[in-house]
């Protein structure tokens, strides 16, 4: 999950650049580049790091990611080792005169580029938005180019008009520079693929080749969050994703995400959820 600069000569040279991936991990590194990104998820789950922000995904996420904001989906275990889980995910990436130098300067775009300067931060539209606009965001990558730019103009335009947008990263954390990105690279990879298992803070303090105190500085710099609070949402978002596709006790979630204490995992989780697991699951 090494963080990089994300700006190869093809998409630096295109002003709408949609794809579609139907493969697991859609990233292998937690990345930035200097295009806005409109992300939809039509099929899988997993969880998704924006910014200081850790939280579940599923189908029919729908993010917007700004420029240089560091971001990752990454997908659960089982899509890896498990071919009949599929993965549908639609990506558009555009600059901000796709339309034309100026244009969301003007008065008439004035919620557009509203919308666009808050997406620094990261924004998540709810269930109910990404349903209403499921159809045309599978079929704007059969558009032609010229419709692909009026599709997403129209998109930004109904996005920017709804009242369900939520802030993801409490902090401005875009980057500029890929200085300290191999040792925080290794450190996300490390918790995002072993956070079931017991992870010291040596541990990802050797990994990165720093002291444990060097290794606080640095992670809470990096992250704006400390390694301990980084880990437990790591895990809790993962719990909360359990308690709703699995018919397993609670009790086997809290060892399932790497917790060795039920009373610490029903505290952490309702730190982070709002509420106890049971209650959490009731609600489902």
């Amino acid at each position: 999950m090494k963080l990089i600069l994300k700006n190869t000569e093809s998409s630096a040279n295109e002003r709408v650049n949609i794809t579609k991936k139907e493969i697991p991990c859609l990233d292998s590194s937690w990345h930035y580049h200097p295009q806005y990104e409109l992300l939809y998820i039509s099929q899988s789950n997993g969880i998704r790091f924006v910014g200081d922000s850790v939280s579940q995904f599923s189908r029919g996420d729908l993010v917007l990611v700004g420029p240089y904001l560091p971001h990752l989906w990454r997908n659960d275990q089982s899509y890896y080792t498990d071919d009949t889980n599929k993965v549908k995910t639609i990506i558009l990436k555009f600059t901000k005169d796709f339309i034309g130098d100026g244009t969301f300067n003007n008065p008439e775009f004035s919620e557009i580029n509203q919308m666009l300067e808050k997406s620094k931060f990261g924004l998540s539209f709810g269930e109910e938005v990404s349903e209403a606009l499921h159809d045309e965001l599978i079929e704007i990558i059969d558009l032609t180019p010229a419709q692909q730019s009026i599709k997403l103009l129209d998109i930004l335009c109904r996005l920017s008009e709804t009242d369900k947008q939520q802030q993801l990263s409490s902090t401005d954390m875009r980057q500029y520079t890929t200085d300290n990105s191999d040792r925080l690279d290794s450190v996300l990879k490390y918790i995002s693929d072993n956070y079931a298992s017991y992870i010291s803070l040596q541990d990802v303090a050797d990994l990165a080749c720093m002291t444990t105190n060097s290794f606080c500085r640095f992670f809470k710099k990096m992250t704006n969050k400390s390694y301990t609070q980084f880990l437990n949402e790591v895990r809790i978002r993962n719990a909360s994703r359990l308690l709703a596709q699995e018919d397993v006790p609670v009790s086997d979630v809290c060892y399932m995400v790497g917790y060795k204490s039920i009373t610490n995992f029903n505290r952490q989780f309702k730190q982070i959820m709002g509420s106890t697991p049971k209650n959490y699951r009731s609600t489902l």
